[in-house]
């Protein structure tokens, strides 16, 4: 059963890739959507053997590295931190199927589609299932490699090109550090198995390795390492600018991309690595301070977005920021809880926005929008409905995990502990601001669209509202039904799947803290709704006045130029390494070493030294006959070095350096 869970995507994304021409489209369509279906039925069980039960499964399957002391092979962990992740992934790839069965019915690459979304959905079991590192940056390069299939689908536009090698090109760098870890992992270790380096973790605690002619702590560079691995794939600040412009493939690639596969890959991997982490403070520390930035820096960006699903994307960026700053904080298991919610309202907020869509013709800017509360009754249900589990509105499942995090933020009583709660804090303003702000502005305002496209605006058929409303059911209830087995005090739900050091527990001292800062991110949450619908509904005419003056042309042109992160890393990062790779790497190395020693070079240089010699073609019997007395002197004198040669030097060197002179008396 357990390996069935991982190779049923696989089989499935071959027989529509390569056979889609004989089934058809239905053929490739019910497929993966019926392979997709049975792993997740499959993963519901491998859930309640290991997770529910207490029984984890460990399978072997054959070596696949075997040299000197590396041993690699191909095994399968199922622990309760795997099971869980299986669980979310297969749950939004199946609904994200089924919804692209009507999504997508117009176009005419449905089996390459299909295939692509079922092989995203393998390389992520791949990554979760790992049993050492090796395996597990398999499946992190596949991730990767079908990300950049998917945002790439429609080939034909130019931005999808452009996202699609900015996403991988970004998260090249990611991945260029998680190499790096794990050669660093081998070094210290003397292993890549994930069970050997995490039972020797405690004894190279404060042990140091040589990095730059320094001794730094290993520990705390592995951790460091791995976390700038994570921050490529969870988008956090600095390489998260891949992030938003991967909305431009299709709405369902956005929902898998966003709530279960590639984003959180890296938070995954953060709390695979717990027992690292956990004696690396240090590293806690910086994963703590980037996290809390990217949480407000997402938000900020969110309240400028014209885009429905570009705002979308920026609260991913956001809610990422806490997951991280979790984990920074050693709450692994808190964290994961709030993956585990916001795959639900995530993909439940990406689905009606592709609904949206879908009714509007292709249309994305949200100003266009406007009045389709009537038309579209139930997406608009749906979108409320993420939206409000998203600013953690009370009782609904983004509530249960946000707010849990803030206050284990606050009970850390350290400079990073009330940094990152105050920017959680504020980033919930500004989250529930732009939530309401999207709401307004497609559903609430005067419609904007023109007519034609107004009046034809319908809700989705069967196949797109079923994974709506099973996801408008998580986003109300998931939270609720599992906050006790996931986080509750005592709870051994974990087991040996995370490890917090007995130092770094808080959950008791979060559970005592005083009413008012308890009630504080649900204060902040209502009052930016209240605060967006009002501005937007009475004041919209002082907005745009507002946007017009000094101050607000330069707050607004900040926030949405993105902070000038593009801008930035355009004209001082990406000019500078196309200057260098054409005026040096091109001209002067590529090119400029054809001309001097490559076959062109050398047919130039030969041609020139024979046409030296054409001169000596005067049509004078005595120039010939002196020409060939010197040239048999010069035989002699030759032949004669030749053996006196081989006992003084290498032969090989000096015709090295007879070519070079007949180079350097070319050229001049």
């Amino acid at each position: 059963m357990y390996i069935t869970i991982v190779l049923l995507p696989l089989v499935s994304a071959i027989v529509a890739g390569f056979f889609g021409r004989f089934i058809g489209s239905k053929g490739a369509q019910f497929i993966t959507t019926s392979s997709i279906g049975l792993t997740f039925l499959l993963s519901s069980f491998a859930f309640y053997e290991v997770a529910l039960s207490g029984s984890p499964c460990y399978v072997t399957l054959f070596p696949w590295m075997d040299s000197g002391i590396l041993f690699v092979s191909w095994g399968f962990m199922f622990d309760t931190l795997t099971v869980t992740m299986l669980v979310v992934i297969t749950s939004i790839s199946f609904l994200v199927h089924m919804y692209s069965i009507e999504y997508m019915e117009s176009d005419p690459h449905i089996p390459r589609f299909m295939s692509y979304l079922s092989l995203f959905t393998f390389f992520m079991l791949i990554l979760v299932t790992a049993d050492n590192f090796v395996q597990l940056f398999a499946g992190w390069e596949g991730v990767g490699l079908a990300s950049y299939l998917l945002i790439n689908f429609w080939f034909t536009r130019l931005q999808a090109n452009k996202s699609a090698m900015k996403a991988f090109i970004v998260n090249k760098i990611g991945d260029f550090s998680l190499s790096l870890a794990m050669y660093t992992i081998f070094l210290v270790f003397k292993s890549l198995d994930f069970a050997t380096v995490f039972a020797l973790a405690p004894s190279f605690y404060n042990n140091t390795i040589t990095l730059f002619n320094m001794e730094v702590d290993a520990l705390t560079v592995i951790g460091i390492l791995l976390f700038i691995g994570a921050v490529g794939k969870s988008a956090q600040i600095g390489l998260h600018t891949w992030l938003p412009d991967a909305m431009e493939g299709p709405t369902p690639v956005s929902a898998l991309i966003h709530a279960a596969t590639m984003v959180t890959a890296g938070v995954f991997l953060i709390i695979r690595c717990s027992p690292l982490f956990e004696y690396a403070p240090f590293s806690l520390m910086v994963i703590t301070f980037v996290g809390s930035i990217t949480a407000f820096f997402a938000a900020s960006i969110g309240l400028v977005q014209n885009d429905l699903k570009r705002v979308i994307a920026y609260s991913t960026c956001s809610q990422l920021g806490y997951m991280v700053f979790a984990c920074g904080l050693s709450n692994y298991s808190v964290s994961m809880f709030h993956l585990f919610n916001h795959a639900f309202f995530k993909a439940l907020l990406f689905l009606s926005a592709g609904a949206v869509i879908h009714a509007m013709n292709d249309e994305q800017d949200m100003r266009k929008m406007g009045g389709l509360v009537s038309a579209l009754p139930i997406t608009y249900s749906m979108i409320v409905i993420g939206s409000l589990s998203l600013m953690g509105f009370p009782f609904l499942t983004g509530f249960y995990s946000k707010d849990v995090i803030l206050e284990i933020a606050f009970a850390k009583f350290t400079i990073e502990g009330t940094f990152a709660h105050w920017l959680g804090t504020i980033s919930a303003f500004f989250t529930s601001f732009y939530s309401f702000r999207l709401i307004y502005l497609t559903f609430l305002n005067n419609p904007q669209s023109n007519y034609n496209t107004f009046i034809k605006a319908h809700e989705p058929v069967f196949f797109m509202l079923i994974p709506l409303f099973l996801l408008g059911f998580g986003s109300i209830f998931i939270g609720y039904i599992t906050k006790d087995m996931f986080i509750g005090l005592g709870s051994d739900f974990w087991g040996n799947a995370i490890y917090i050091s007995p130092n770094n527990l808080n959950m008791i001292d979060a559970e005592f803290l005083p009413v008012n800062i308890k009630l504080l991110p649900v204060i902040f949450s209502i009052s930016g709704a209240t605060l967006s619908v009002i501005l937007y509904t009475l004041f919209a005419k002082n907005i745009v006045t507002f946007k017009l003056s000094p101050i607000g042309k330069m707050t607004y042109g900040f926030l949405s130029k993105k902070w000038y992160f593009d801008k930035v890393y355009n004209e001082y990062v990406v000019q500078k390494l196309l200057d260098f790779g054409y005026n040096v790497s091109f001209k002067t190395l590529d090119r400029g070493l054809i001309e001097v020693i490559g076959p062109y070079g050398i047919a130039n240089t030969i041609n020139a030294f024979v046409k030296r010699f054409t001169n000596l073609q005067s049509g004078y019997v005595y120039h010939y006959a002196f020409v060939i007395c010197i040239s048999l002197t010069f035989f002699i004198f030759f032949y004669g070095l030749w053996f006196m040669i081989q006992d003084l030097f290498d032969i090989k060197l000096f015709f090295l350096f007879i070519i070079n002179l007949l180079f350097i008396s070319s050229k001049y």
